[in-house]
């Protein structure tokens, strides 16, 4: 399995060093590579990479900086040519940090953590009950049982819960992919809702609290065979 890796520095001896150094593992797919955080930034938000490739000290926009923006979270190895952010590095959990000019021994070292470390991953329905959203600057917790629905709502999405709506930046798929298959499904492609949170279905319409939810015909079939039906 290929792992979708994005290179993100200013400066482009070492965007090409890094280049050559990921050609020499046959497990690494090179998706894009940019020059600064902003250009990192679009591409993160519409597409899944695996492993971001990141420089810490960048104009206008740090690497550090682009890591609080994200919409999700990917593997990410800092490079720098200062160790003076490796408390950083620990703060962000990053998966390796670094430091420039990189010899091959240490990047291969790091690959192989990151590679050993995707073997044990579950990659099936996620092992939590929950989800954290960044939101207003912060971290928040939200348990599964109380999401009613998410909805699209261009680069953005709102989760509804009980009692208050989140909203969030990221994507539909990718937020898709944290969530718990046996409990939510996408039944249109601008929602996905919580199966025990169904009130009732009438032809390609369903209801969860107060909110009418379009149910395409692609995804009508699956769903109505996912219910416990009579």
């Amino acid at each position: 399995m290929k792992i979708n890796c994005l290179i993100v520095d200013d400066e482009s001896m070492a965007r090409q060093s890094l280049e050559r150094l990921c050609s020499k593992r046959p497990e690494l797919h090179i998706t894009d590579v940019c020059a600064s955080a902003q250009e990192a930034l679009a591409i993160l938000e519409a597409q899944t990479i695996d492993l971001l490739f990141l420089d810490v000290e960048m104009p206008e926009l740090t690497g550090l900086q682009l890591l609080d923006m994200l919409p999700y979270t990917p593997q990410v190895v800092l490079t720098t040519s200062k160790t003076e952010y490796a408390f950083d590095a620990f703060q962000y959990q990053v998966a390796d940090y670094l430091k420039k000019p990189i010899t091959l021994p240490r990047f291969n070292q790091a690959v192989d953590k990151i590679i050993e470390a995707s073997k044990t991953s579950p990659t099936s329905a996620p092992a939590t009950n929950d989800i954290y959203v960044r939101t207003d600057g912060r971290f928040v917790r939200l348990s599964f049982d109380d999401i009613l629905y998410i909805e699209n709502t261009g680069d953005y999405v709102k989760i509804r819960m009980a009692s208050q709506t989140h909203i969030v930046h990221t994507t539909m798929k990718n937020l898709e992919e944290k969530l718990d298959p046996r409990r939510f499904m996408r039944v249109h492609r601008t929602f996905i809702v919580n199966l025990s949170r169904i009130i009732d279905i009438e032809e390609n319409t369903l209801v969860i609290a107060d909110k009418v939810i379009p149910i395409s015909r692609a995804n009508k079939n699956e769903l109505m065979n996912r219910l416990n039906i009579l």
